[in-house]
């Protein structure tokens, strides 16, 4: 290992030489997948153990997008199906958002890069101590214009444009706006992603090529770029990848 980390310092030079700064994408959003069948594969280790490192690989990947000039990520980190899993991982998990959402607080360096983070999705499905954490963490970055990550929790883009179309019903039932009013912008100003521009990039770990209900909405003229490796095994020469694979693309809104 201590041979090819050498190899990757200088693959990672290669690439990032040939990224052109005025190309970066602004929004980033990521399917984090991976951490589970990375715990597995390890043999000795609980499956939470592998959430806590692909959470090491977040921290990772945001320093990247602050050195790039990358404004927005959105990380999807537990869809509406997740709860569903065994009661001890979903119990972990909560503990670990927990601690992690009260640690942005003191976090030294989402102050100094002026980040504000929000999380979106059905919060409400979330524990009242999470709930409680996301607000210090909300809270404490709020006045932050100048970097946003978002972390969709109990997130599922059928339900988001659902909750969306409800929201409008209502405001069309008490008379604030007509039907003909409606437009896609109004609709993105309903989404949980209110206010941000859709992603440029969507990124998806393990090998898998789905989005698996991720900014269905959003997405719609996003560039798709899958990885093998899994979420906690990724490395900066993986993600250098994905952007120069994004600025080689022709970018088109159509077909």
């Amino acid at each position: 290992m201590s041979t090819l980390k050498p190899i990757y310092r200088l693959y990672e030079w290669y690439i990032s030489r040939n990224l052109k700064e005025e190309n970066m994408p602004k929004h980033i959003a990521i399917i984090m997948d991976g951490n589970r069948r990375y715990a597995k594969i390890q043999g000795n280790i609980k499956v939470i153990e592998g959430h806590k490192r692909g959470v090491d690989t977040l921290e990772r990947v945001l320093d990247w997008c602050v050195d790039l000039g990358i404004e927005i990520v959105t990380a999807y980190a537990l869809s509406t199906e997740n709860f569903n899993r065994p009661p001890e991982e979903v119990e972990g998990l909560m503990k670990l958002f927990q601690k992690n959402f009260e640690g942005i607080a003191r976090n030294k360096k989402i102050h100094k890069n002026e980040v504000r983070v929000k999380a979106v999705g059905q919060l409400e499905l979330l524990p009242d101590n999470v709930r409680q954490a996301i607000k210090v963490a909300e809270d404490s970055t709020a006045k932050y214009n100048k970097r946003q990550v978002n972390i969709a929790l109990g997130y599922d883009g059928r339900l988001e444009i659902v909750d969306a179309a409800k929201k409008i019903a209502q405001d069309v039932k008490s008379g604030k706006l007509d039907p003909e009013e409606i437009t896609e912008d109004v609709i993105n100003k309903n989404l949980y992603t209110e206010g941000l521009e859709d992603p440029n990039l969507i990124i998806r770990t393990s090998g898998e090529e789905r989005l698996s209900g991720f900014l269905l909405w959003q997405s719609s003229y996003s560039e798709l770029y899958f990885c093998d490796s899994l979420w906690p095994e990724l490395r900066k020469v993986d993600f250098l990848r994905a952007l120069r694979s994004y600025q080689q693309r022709e970018r088109r809104f159509g077909i």
